[in-house]
């Protein structure tokens, strides 16, 4: 029941923004911008407690199956990186500034790859042991 009245938040919020940024555009193309990144934040918030949980959760599962938990938190700071990206991306664009926007990509995608060494060496040394 409590992630039914949260995503009935998220649209609510959501589209509340959109109709609000829409009206605002034409005349006040500024303040449309800021309505758009409150209500970003907003949901960014909103939802904060819901990433909490499922961290939570995939890190349990990893200790149960003991899985190296420093793989499973590169993974989840992956994910992590992606999402704050595109969420940065985003808004950039929803400025009108696209440009900006993929460079923020590229950036969020360069970090990701550095993050990923370390799995890909653990990786790679497992299966050149696998090798005779």
């Amino acid at each position: 029941m409590e992630t039914e009245m949260e995503i009935w938040q998220i649209v609510g919020i959501g589209l509340t923004a959109t109709a609000l940024s829409l009206v605002l555009k034409a005349e006040r193309p500024a303040f449309a911008f800021f309505v758009v990144l409150i209500a970003g934040v907003m949901l960014f918030f909103l939802i904060l407690n819901d990433v909490v949980k499922i961290i939570a959760l995939l890190a349990d599962l990893a200790r149960r199956a003991k899985v190296n938990t420093l793989f499973v938190a590169t993974i989840l700071k992956i994910v992590a990186v992606a999402y704050i990206a595109d969420f940065a991306a985003q808004i950039s664009r929803d400025a009108g500034e696209g440009s900006i926007a993929g460079k923020i990509e590229l950036g969020g995608k360069l970090m990701i790859l550095l993050m990923a060494v370390p799995i890909i060496e653990a990786l790679i040394e497992a299966v050149l042991r696998l090798i005779p």
